[in-house]
């Protein structure tokens, strides 16, 4: 493995969409920066999740970096082959490779104060850096549910971010405990080979039918010849998905005609009356995660799978048991556990290496004064530290990577300004960070995914929305649009 380098002006950490647009920014602004990446290639989540049917439900067109348009998807909604192979290949094209270091990990990174400078420890030896970049994503850190004994099951078990390829469904008593985005996906492919296949849900997902098709070669061939023609369908995709903020925003009146296009879909396709109510949402759409699947309700209705809504207790070596509404114990015999359960989006594994001023980790930080970050990038206490897709960045209607580009040129931005102004290090103002997390916090009081009428991982255990921003993504590019020093302690 080839050496670090002992100092760049930028250390970023992971080489999904995050990295890569922030290599790629870095360089053409002039800085030296290295990434880090545990994996063994670039991709991020989409290396990460090879489970099978994995797909995005973003349109291809929107998914994907404004400044590397691929006119080659074959279809809406990218599979997870094309999604890996397109960040390969934009990796390659703007030589995001070469400066990656795979393989490697953080272990440890201290604010050393006195130099002004990040001292980083990783698998591959020590790095100092003049800023650090924590570009490792919210869906980075699998997340396995609280149930007593799950070590102790004695068949096969692993997460969907883990998926065992070698494994053999056929025959086998499965058990998938999850009915999220993921579950959505893989569920209905390992029901075509399994023997019986059971499902846990905790709470019914609001589910729209997945409007996807193949783009004929017909169409990549116009975007080819004429690339405005496939930024114009980009740009047709931002609208409509932008125009979905309505709905969440004033679920009462918007998200009615959502609502019963979703209920009318799970009447045509779930017959049965019991199994029916099982799969019907009892919150406002939105609340949750809306997900999309033409395959999820036709698995249901299969004779070899068991929808189960009770609660899951504790796993045993023969498999999971529940306990109904009576009180009354079931333990589900099965082969093999899929976990379809997430990722710690609020609780990220960097938080608790990154250490600042006071030589306390961010994740304390967060645990103190609650998960917050000025433009969702910057934290007070931790100086030239930018988190990407920090908090309150996360979006439920439209493309992640249009704010991630936002916020790397506002990275940039700050990095101009503290070269124009000779400062070398820059620590957000705390009075700056606690009103602008105050004002996130006012605007989404209303929105469906603070008053929808659920339980969700958005929300902390004080009832704050750490996770998604509030409004249009446009407002989120205005508020990036200028960086000010005077925002910051200049140190």
């Amino acid at each position: 493995m080839r050496p670090l380098p002992s100092h760049v002006d930028a250390l970023v950490t992971g080489c999904g969409f995050g990295g890569i647009a922030t290599a790629v920014r870095l360089s053409q602004a002039g800085k030296t920066a290295a990434v880090i990446e545990k994996a063994s290639d670039v991709g991020g989540t989409w290396q990460a999740n090879t489970y099978p049917a994995c797909a995005c439900d973003v349109p291809s067109h929107l998914y994907s970096f404004s400044f590397a348009p691929n006119p080659e998807w074959t279809r809406v909604f990218g599979p997870q082959p094309e999604l890996h192979a397109y960040l390969q290949k934009v990796a390659d094209d703007y030589g995001v490779r070469d400066r990656t270091w795979f393989d490697t990990e953080v272990t440890a990174a201290t604010w050393d104060a006195p130099d002004a400078l990040w001292r980083v420890e990783t698998t591959g030896g020590p790095i100092t850096a003049g800023i650090l970049v924590a570009a490792t994503g919210g869906l980075s850190s699998p997340a396995l549910p609280d149930v007593p004994g799950l070590d102790s099951f004695a068949g096969r078990s692993f997460h969907s971010a883990e998926w065992d390829h070698d494994h053999d469904f056929t025959g086998e008593r499965v058990a998938v405990i999850g009915t999220g985005a993921s579950a959505v996906q893989f569920a209905p492919e390992v029901a075509k080979q399994a023997g019986h296949l059971t499902v846990f849900q905790r709470t019914a997902p609001w589910i729209l039918p997945r409007r996807d098709r193949a783009i004929s070669s017909l169409e990549r061939a116009l975007f080819r010849r004429f690339p405005a023609v496939q930024r114009l369908a980009r740009g047709g995709i931002y609208v409509l998905r932008e125009s979905w903020i309505l709905g969440f925003r004033n679920p009462k009146v918007m998200a009615r005609r959502p609502e019963r296009i979703a209920r009318s879909f799970i009447e045509r396709q779930v017959t049965d009356p019991e199994l029916r109510a099982q799969v019907t949402p009892t919150y406002r759409l939105g609340c949750k995660r809306v997900l999309l699947s033409n395959t999820w309700y036709r698995m249901l209705r299969k004779t070899h799978v068991e929808l189960t809504t009770d609660r899951i207790v504790e796993v045993v070596a023969e498999g999971v048991v529940t306990v109904d509404g009576q009180g009354q114990r079931r333990t589900h015999e099965v082969d093999t556990i899929l976990f379809g359960t997430g990722f710690n989006v609020t609780n990220p594994p960097i938080a608790h290496l990154v250490r600042g001023l006071g030589d306390r980790t961010l994740a304390e930080h967060w645990a103190t004064h609650g998960m917050t970050a000025y433009r969702g990038l910057t934290v007070s206490g931790f100086p030239n530290l930018f988190v990407l897709t920090g908090p309150n960045t996360g979006v439920g209607h439209t493309s992640l990577v249009f704010l991630i580009e936002r916020q790397v040129e506002h990275l940039v931005q700050a990095l101009h300004a503290m070269d124009q102004a000779h400062v070398r290090a820059i620590d957000v103002r705390t009075e700056v960070e606690e009103r602008y997390s105050g004002e996130v916090q006012r605007a989404l009081r209303r929105t469906v995914w603070n008053a929808g009428g659920c339980s969700s991982w958005y929300l902390d255990a004080e009832g704050r929305n750490t996770v998604l921003w509030p409004t249009y993504t446009m407002a989120f590019k205005r508020e990036l649009s200028s960086f000010s020093l005077a925002d910051y302690e200049l140190r």
